[in-house]
């Protein structure tokens, strides 16, 4: 006779939170093998025993050796959460996308907020891109938007990916992140600093996931129902407004909670404080496109203000915590080829690499059935996609696996609307330091805030070989004088600072941010 005992299982909010958020359940059921038939408590004990006539020992301890997938070679750590997206505005006229048509319409999303370089179990406080991948369950099919929180990507060379990721990953000797290997790699390919400029502004240490801006980068091609397009950049504006730590604040956080924004975002869900963004887009007609002095598909620029108009769509809000981290966030697969009728893939050469190198990559961490996964599947589909490793769900039953076909096999349909002709884009090759001095003198405000950018740049070289420093100097005095001038200083200034005194006010600084962070 199985009895069932009562027991404590106690849920708890991640670090940090409020005791009044732990609660005690009863057990879900009797504890039974992965073949179904139940543990006895004798299974459980295995000292004094003969541990080889124990099939659960060895089924419990061969599991553990395979329980993890492929870590993620970027944005390895991250947190998800479950939500959905409100049509707020028509914008029918430009788009027949089902997602955005249709006041009041709500579209269930499961999203990814991580940080770009850090290896799992890494400290979510540090000067790196933060992403949020978002999958809409869409009528049409996923929708998958992968989006940053730069409005400007890293390269438009997609060979750069590759070689970028190594420079700016772990030394291949020492095991440690290495900034003779960055600068190395910057001053060889100055087209990438732009968004290094970006991160070592205030924009780049934020309070949290949910205090940030997202951008999915590229720049889209849509159409409506008479097959007029449009090319347009999307836009998720943080309800909260943008708000940013200090480098004090910033080390002092992430000594006392490495895992910051994931605590942030898990607590304030819980806590029904669900955050929200605005989706806006920003769009040029095709005549547009003839008219403007810059490359409006080159992701590692800005388009030029006045040359476009913004039209809000909707509302996107994050209700629900996943249940499972592994179910829901580390088999979740993101393809930015995943469109719905409507939106047409981006024209920039990143983009078209993105949509190959992406699927590869679920492929290999997940399986070729990936899509297959729950937090991977569509509302509807019909394919003749079969076989391999296992999830196979129904594996489309008895119908044929080959296309065309006489009997019940899926059909393919026409998008009346969808437009017949291709645009084909050329991108200039030359380095542009443009955006880059427009970035230092435009966008950045005040000569504090270039200050600080030049802080973080100085303190980045101090242990650079003579050689590569020179050619960082001189790449950021090409951008701007007053640029190159501010670093030079404050890098002599840092040299000058006995090593054992820089820690102790490094030390100090922390210490002060803490005392902020009783009250903060």
């Amino acid at each position: 006779m199985i009895r069932r005992r009562r027991a404590a299982r106690a849920a708890p909010l991640a670090q940090g939170s409020d005791r009044a958020h732990y609660r005690v359940f009863e057990p879900i059921g009797v504890w039974t093998k992965t073949t179904g038939d139940p543990i006895d408590l004798r299974d459980t004990i295995f000292l004094n025993t003969d541990v080889f006539e124990n099939k659960h020992h060895f089924v419990v301890g061969s599991h553990l050796n395979r329980e993890r997938i492929p870590e993620r070679i970027v944005h390895a750590k991250g947190f998800g959460a479950y939500g959905y997206f409100e049509v707020t505005h028509d914008v029918s006229q430009y788009t027949t996308a089902d997602i955005f048509n249709g006041i009041g319409k709500k579209t269930p999303v499961v999203g990814r907020f991580s940080i770009a370089i850090q290896n799992l179990g890494g400290n979510d406080v540090v000067r790196e891109t933060k992403g949020l991948a978002m999958k809409f369950y869409t009528k049409q099919g996923n929708l998958d938007l992968i989006g940053l929180h730069l409005p400007i990507f890293l390269y438009k060379e997609p060979f750069d990916f590759a070689q970028f990721v190594h420079a700016f990953k772990r030394n291949p000797k020492t095991g440690t992140f290495d900034n003779n290997m960055r600068w190395d790699f910057l001053t060889l390919r100055p087209e990438h600093f732009h968004t290094i400029m970006w991160l070592m502004s205030d924009i780049s240490l934020p309070d949290g996931y949910r205090k940030i801006h997202y951008f999915p980068i590229h720049t889209y091609e849509i159409y409506n129902k008479k097959g007029e397009r449009y090319y347009v950049k999307f836009n998720f504006r943080t309800e909260l407004g943008v708000h940013n730590l200090t480098n004090a604040q910033g080390a002092a956080i992430a000594l006392e909670d490495p895992d910051y924004f994931n605590t942030d975002l898990y607590n304030a869900i819980v806590k029904k404080n669900y955050p929200a963004w605005r989706l806006e887009m920003d769009i040029l007609t095709r005549k547009d496109l003839t008219k403007v002095d810059y490359d409006p598909f080159d992701v590692t620029r800005l388009w030029k203000r006045g040359t476009y108009r913004t039209v809000p769509i909707g509302r996107l809000v994050f209700n629900r915590v996943v249940e499972n981290n592994f179910k829901d966030v580390e088999q979740s697969g993101f393809c930015p080829d995943n469109l719905v009728p409507g939106i047409v893939g981006p024209l920039d050469a990143v983009f078209k690499s993105r949509r190959i190198f992406y699927q590869d990559a679920q492929n290999y961490r997940l399986g070729s059935n990936f899509a297959n996964i729950r937090v991977n599947s569509p509302i509807y589909d019909k394919t003749y996609v079969r076989d391999g490793m296992p999830p196979l769900l129904d594996n489309m039953k008895d119908a044929p696996n080959y296309y065309p076909n006489s009997f019940n096999g899926p059909m393919p349909y026409v998008d009346e609307s969808r437009p017949t002709d291709r645009m084909v884009i050329l991108h200039r090759n030359a380095i542009d330091l443009q955006p880059m001095a427009e970035f230092y003198n435009e966008i950045v405000e005040s000569d504090a805030h270039r200050q600080r950018i030049a802080d973080n740049l100085a303190a980045s070289l101090v242990e650079v070989i003579p050689d590569i420093e020179k050619k960082a100097l001189r790449l950021m005095t090409l951008i701007d004088v007053d640029l190159g001038r501010r670093v030079r200083a404050t890098l002599t200034a840092l040299r000058a600072v006995d090593p054992q005194e820089r820690q102790r006010e490094i030390a100090q600084c922390i210490a002060n941010a803490n005392e902020i962070r009783k009250h903060y």
